[in-house]
């Protein structure tokens, strides 16, 4: 099941993005008990998103971009989101 967070963040990168492919991935249950685990079972995300606006963009702006798309999720919301951006064909 999907949880609000992971709707939430799916909604901002579609929205950012247009992405051809998105994934919004909950990992929390695998980091139940460590840092940052908060009982929500959303503290952990891994994040695959292609989109065309990543072509010719650097590994670290993607990271940024992502980043700003989500707002004050990751950090604050989320304890952790692992980005996998990438262009199409990549």
């Amino acid at each position: 099941m999907t949880g609000p967070l992971a709707l939430e963040m799916r909604q901002l990168l579609a929205a950012a993005f247009s992405p051809s492919q998105l994934e919004v991935i909950n990992d929390s249950a695998s980091h139940s008990g460590h840092t940052g685990d908060d009982g929500s079972g959303e503290s952990h995300f891994t994040i695959r998103i292609e989109s065309d606006q990543f072509a010719g963009v650097s590994r670290l702006r993607r990271q940024r971009l992502v980043n700003a798309a989500l707002g004050d999720i990751p950090g604050n919301r989320v304890h952790a989101v692992a980005i996998k951006a990438s262009a199409p064909g990549e």
